[in-house]
């Protein structure tokens, strides 16, 4: 026991190994870059509500510091006026934000989030010595969060260089530098602990994942590796208390650069459009396709004025292979088509009845404005006659009459058998078919009649597969695919 005790002792005086306290040479780099690093500073206006409850500190009911409130607000307004209300309406009062932000070109162009500078009146740059110089927006991309600003510099200036983000390697040792909670020019290291992760932020995330402590405030600030390079965009965190606990996220330079480059020259992004709505190759949806491993992104709508349509690609078609990268999944195809250049023809790759099959596509442009359609809104009009119904997969089906295209809404150019009903307890339901949907394939074939639907479903058991691929449609003729188990 009692050298146990001894060689305990012996091992918590031992010095600590260098490497667990991090790489030489971090003091080099942030006394190399941290010129660079700016403070972003933005103020906006905003309609002051009247006086009263919703002008006054949230405070709960019987709280002893409520009175005090009261009284402060009470007596800071004159007095409360007649009729119950306490104050009048107060002139529009500025509020203020900080972030982080980084210098790109000596001649005064910074690097941010977009969500440091919304909405701001007014935006100024403060440099590491102080000195505050106020900046005008060259542009903006909401859907990676990144803007560049522009000032006149009053003395030279250090910029940095992006690096590649895509050659960074899980435990690579990273710097951040901002300004977390109004603390300028922080620094703080850690490693890389994720590439390529999407937590839901965008259409196109990609984020790099580190545990170097990142905070309010950080938000626009660099990330850098330990070549005093660029390497990401510090942008979020996930934090059940406002501050760091070791996840911090940041826009990889690859695609941050790309952006940059863009707002520079055109004041706005331009990215490639392919023209066809995509969704997951499910495992059920890869053994009906005869697609193994499951990958790719599967094509379930085609534009009828976008790009893919004359290039060929259809519905059913999957996407595994676009301008020579790798298609994994959906959200690798949206992010490469948005990196492509616009009238830039690329090959696809695709496979369709188990075959690879190569297409040119002439590049379209992404509107930003581009409608959201919305799913057909069940009709509650008086009930019409009765349709004769089948049953098959957990779903009453019938022939699409006049009547039922009436009661839900079903534009005349959506062919195929309408699902009228669904078991709660089948595969449909946790699938998310509902009365109304239309079947417009079964196994890639089309069908015209609940007949026809029952024949091949039957078809399918005999020939030992496990599911089956419905191409469905809702009111509008908008489609997806559906995997349903056939056992």
């Amino acid at each position: 026991m009692g050298i146990a005790i001894s060689l305990s002792a012996a091992s918590l005086l031992a010095p600590v190994p260098a490497g667990a306290r991090g790489p030489d040479g971090i003091a080099d780099i942030a006394e190399k870059v941290i010129d660079s690093v700016v403070n972003i500073s933005t103020s906006q206006s905003v309609e002051a509500k009247g006086g009263g409850k919703e002008a006054m500190p949230q405070l709960p009911p019987g709280s002893p510091f409520e009175e005090f409130f009261d009284d402060f607000f009470k007596n800071r307004r004159g007095g409360a006026p007649k009729g119950g209300e306490r104050g009048e309406m107060q002139p529009p009062r500025k509020t203020n934000s900080l972030g982080s932000g980084f210098i790109i070109d000596a001649s005064g162009v910074v690097v941010t989030n977009n969500h440091v500078i919304a909405d701001a009146d007014e935006i100024n740059v403060i440099m590491n010595d102080g000195t505050k110089i106020k900046a005008e927006l060259v542009g903006v991309d909401k859907k990676t969060d990144i803007a560049v600003l522009k000032f006149k510099p009053v003395k030279p200036l250090v910029a940095v260089k992006f690096g590649d983000s895509d050659k960074l390697r899980l435990g690579e040792w990273v710097i951040a530098i901002g300004n977390p909670f109004s603390l300028g020019g922080s620094v703080t290291a850690g490693i890389v602990s994720a590439r390529n992760r999407d937590i839901s932020q965008g259409p196109y995330d990609n984020y790099i994942q580190t545990d170097a402590s990142i905070n309010r405030g950080n938000s626009g600030g660099p990330l850098f590796n330990l070549e005093g390079e660029v390497v990401g965009v510090n942008t979020l965190i996930i934090s059940p208390t406002g501050g760091s606990i070791g996840l911090g996220f940041a826009v990889p330079s690859k695609t941050v650069a790309g952006v940059v480059d863009q707002l520079r020259q055109f004041g706005e992004l331009r990215r490639g459009w392919l023209g066809v709505r995509i969704q997951q190759v499910t495992d059920e949806i890869g053994e009906s396709l005869n697609i193994k491993p499951a990958r790719g992104a599967l094509v379930a709508g085609v534009d009828d004025k976008g790009p893919a349509k004359p290039a060929g690609i259809e519905p059913g078609d999957v996407v595994v292979k676009f301008d020579g990268k790798d298609v994994k999944d959906p959200k690798d195809l949206s992010r490469v088509v948005a990196d492509t250049a616009v009238g830039k023809e690329v090959d696809v790759v695709i496979i369709r009845k188990g075959k690879e099959e190569s297409r040119k596509v002439t590049l379209g442009r992404l509107e930003d404005t581009e409608k959201v359609q919305q799913a057909a809104v069940k009709s509650k009009e008086d009930p019409v006659e009765k349709p004769v119904t089948q049953k098959a997969l957990g779903l009453d089906l019938a022939a699409l009459s006049k009547d039922l295209r009436t009661k839900y809404k079903i534009k005349d150019s959506v062919k195929g058998v309408i699902v009228t009903g669904v078991d709660g307890n089948s595969d449909a339901a946790e699938k998310r078919l509902s009365a109304g949907d239309v079947i417009v394939e079964v196994a890639q074939e089309a069908v015209a009649n609940a007949a026809d639907i029952k024949k091949r479903v039957d078809q399918l058991k005999k020939d030992g597969k496990k599911s089956v691929l419905l191409l469905v449609s809702n009111g509008e003729g908008e489609l997806r695919f559906v995997a349903l188990g056939v056992q």
